[in-house]
């Protein structure tokens, strides 16, 4: 009763920063002014003609388009895109020992994975809207993607550009390999939230460097991301809620009638 208890408090921390997080999100979401390209182009020659380039900074949301002259083609799908995330993860059968309840030695096939190889890479990009266009360096962004690939094979890895030689492993015996590869494409309309500076000579949207602003790269638009984040917050309060009302509730059932 206790383990489960302290197992329910653990996971109620854990949805607490889950919950703090999504919440910063759906705040920075309604703090972030609305912007046109051109808007802040103009904003930015009229202030650098007050105070010099380089020192404005403005907290924005906008939606335009990915242009991106020379993209990264991701490696398993082989994608034109600006961000993809890649894993390659190996299933497989192992016979393991142990003792069961009346202390007799067993032996059983037990199935198990492990990450053979991931990679996140990303490119900065042009957003275009009507007005113009706008340099975006997304690290440090909360990414949106498309799931292109979720793929099962039991043959060795090796995808569009991707290889992986393996060596033997004669303890387990390998059922096959999941792969699975996530984009953001080219040419695809994002709705962002982010910080807009000046700071080397030219607008760029980037991550912002006020604490608990979000930078948001989204494939929904504002309205949509907005209630689903909502909704999210909803979920992870009461879930933190729950779990930690009633792990505490078990600790303490423990002790008493320990």
């Amino acid at each position: 009763m206790q383990i489960i208890g302290i197992l329910l408090i653990v996971i109620g921390i854990i949805l607490f920063f889950v919950y703090s997080n999504l919440k910063y999100k759906l705040v920075s979401l309604h703090q972030a002014r609305p912007a046109s390209i051109a808007e802040l182009n103009h904003l930015a020659s009229e202030i650098a003609l007050e105070m010099g380039a380089g020192s404005w900074r403005d907290y924005v949301k906008l939606r335009g388009t990915i242009q991106c002259d020379q993209p990264l083609i991701s490696e398993l799908k082989q994608m034109p895109c600006v961000h993809y995330h890649m894993t390659v993860v190996r299933e497989y059968e192992e016979q393991v020992t142990e003792r069961d309840s009346d202390d007799n030695v067993v032996t059983k096939t037990q199935r198990g994975s492990e990450m053979l190889s991931q990679n996140r890479q990303s490119v900065p990009f042009l957003l275009q809207d009507d007005t113009g266009e706008i340099w975006v360096e997304p690290e440090g962004a909360q990414i949106e993607t498309v799931r292109v690939l979720d793929e099962f094979s039991p043959e060795q890895p090796s995808l569009g550009g991707f290889f992986l030689s393996l060596s033997a492993d004669t303890g387990r015996q390998t059922i096959g390999y999941r792969y699975q590869e996530s984009v953001l494409p080219v040419q695809r309309q994002v709705f962002v939230v982010a910080q807009v500076s000046d700071f080397n000579q030219s607008l760029v949207l980037e991550n912002p460097t006020t604490k608990g602003q979000r930078f948001v790269i989204s494939l929904k638009s504002e309205e949509a991301l907005a209630q689903s984040t909502q909704t999210s917050v909803t979920y992870a309060f009461y879930g933190m809620i729950s779990t930690l009302v009633v792990g505490v509730l078990l600790l303490l059932l423990g002790v008493v009638f320990a």
